[in-house]
């Protein structure tokens, strides 16, 4: 079953701000973290910051959308033990452009191999010894963004409104065989990334926050961990409501395709 003190972790995405901060909250004595960054001179520093918390650290460095490379990975880290705790994290984000031209295909296509594809694979590698022995636990990234697109990122809303189903699917298949699956759906949380992304970015919240808040919500086990919660009662209402009038809001509140 889930764990409420896992003591093998594995993360991908290490090297983003939220990655990054899930490192600083789970690393302890007695806690051996499996960590993956494209940022090698980044995650070098992260490493070093958790080892210097007590952790045991190994880090990778690689393209999730590298399939091969990303189950071989996993099972070198099982290996080491099993693995209590799986969190997709690696993402990435693009916009429709400062013109509205629209995303570049290529782009695009990018950005669902690593936001979609890259975590089903990292599932499919990983539910075989959990299943073997009935336990562990996944947590994949989500998005508040993934219950109603916004028209300045399409391609992201749709990849983690397919994370979010993915995720509550597994759940209801995996949960009877001992193995939690959580969602993570934040809202807007201080980054690089978020800071690129185009129009306004209401109740922005600290990656610390956003991390102690993960790991809450993964300790309790629960099926969707959405936060902060006025964004999350909106945008779950924007799935609610009627299309049109969802549109409306979105325009409304700034998200309707123009960068000013």
């Amino acid at each position: 079953m889930p764990q409420r003190s896992p003591q093998t972790i594995l993360l991908t995405g290490a090297t983003s701000a939220i990655g990054a901060a899930l490192v600083t909250v789970y690393a302890r004595p007695g806690v051996t973290l499996h960590l993956h960054g494209r940022n090698r001179s980044k995650l070098d520093a992260i490493v070093q910051s958790a080892q210097t918390q007590g952790a045991t650290v190994t880090q990778r460095s690689f393209d999730v959308r590298d399939s091969a490379t990303l189950r071989a990975w996993v099972a070198d880290c099982e290996k080491i033990g099993p693995l209590d705790l799986v969190i997709s994290n690696a993402g990435m984000n693009i916009n429709t452009g400062p013109d509205e031209s629209g995303e570049a295909w290529e782009e695009a296509e990018a950005l669902m191999a690593v936001n979609l594809h890259a975590s089903r694979v990292l599932v499919d590698a990983v539910l075989p010894a959990m299943r073997a022995r009935n336990a562990g636990q996944i947590a994949l990234m989500s998005s508040l963004a993934g219950y109603f697109g916004l028209p300045v990122t399409p391609s992201y809303c749709a990849s983690k409104a397919a994370i979010k189903a993915y995720g509550e699917a597994l759940r209801g298949w995996l949960g009877k065989e001992g193995i939690g699956i959580s969602v993570i759906m934040p809202g807007y949380v201080d980054s690089v990334m978020c800071q690129e992304m185009p129009g306004p970015k209401p109740f922005l919240m600290q990656p610390s926050r956003a991390a102690a808040l993960i790991r809450q919500g993964l300790a309790r086990n629960k099926a969707r961990i959405s936060f902060p919660f006025p964004l999350n009662f909106g945008t779950w209402w924007l799935a609610v409501l009627p299309a049109a009038i969802s549109v409306w809001i979105v325009g409304l509140m700034g998200y309707n395709g123009h960068h000013d």
